[in-house]
């Protein structure tokens, strides 16, 4: 989170449970979730917030037209 330095953040009481909520998910084994809403809703900047709480790193993939799918044959999604 500091790489961008610090958020300003308005929190009311439906951000708050949100982040809760998304929080709650990532504590999960292979928690994830699918945000969505409109654009500048601060979905980004709860997911950044939630990721501090849990002390996660949090990694983005960009997508750009040269993303492609990077296979490995010695790595699986799927291993236990």
């Amino acid at each position: 989170m500091s790489q961008n330095g610090p958020m300003q953040l308005v929190l009311f009481r439906s951000a708050l449970e949100h982040v809760s909520r998304i929080a709650r998910i990532l504590r999960l084994p292979y928690g994830n979730a699918l945000l969505v809403g409109v654009g500048g809703s601060g979905k980004q900047s709860l997911a950044k917030l939630a990721c501090h709480i849990r002390d996660y790193t949090l990694f983005q993939l960009t997508m750009t037209a040269s993303y492609g799918i990077y296979t490995d044959p010695g790595f699986s999604f799927l291993e236990y």
